[in-house]
């Protein structure tokens, strides 16, 4: 799943070398957080916040097939 966001976030970005994806365990389930250049954040979160939103559904749908739970997070 990691790795699928990787692809989706270095597609959509000015810098893709500046994007770094980390995968990590929770109480709750796995956190995907999502890092990159201070430019490329508006393009990662989107109008309204709907290419995140679009990025979580897809992770959501991949996670429900696996019978998982993920939260994709944007850090600062």
């Amino acid at each position: 799943m990691k790795e699928l966001v990787e692809y989706i976030v270095k597609s959509l970005v000015d810098k893709p070398e500046d994007v770094h994806v980390t995968l990590d365990e929770s109480e709750m389930g796995k956190v995907i957080k999502i890092k990159v250049a201070d430019a490329d954040k508006g393009r990662v979160i989107g109008k309204q916040g709907r290419i995140i939103k679009a990025i979580r559904q897809v992770v959501s749908a991949g996670a429900t097939k696996n019978g998982e739970r993920y939260r994709v997070d944007v850090e600062e």
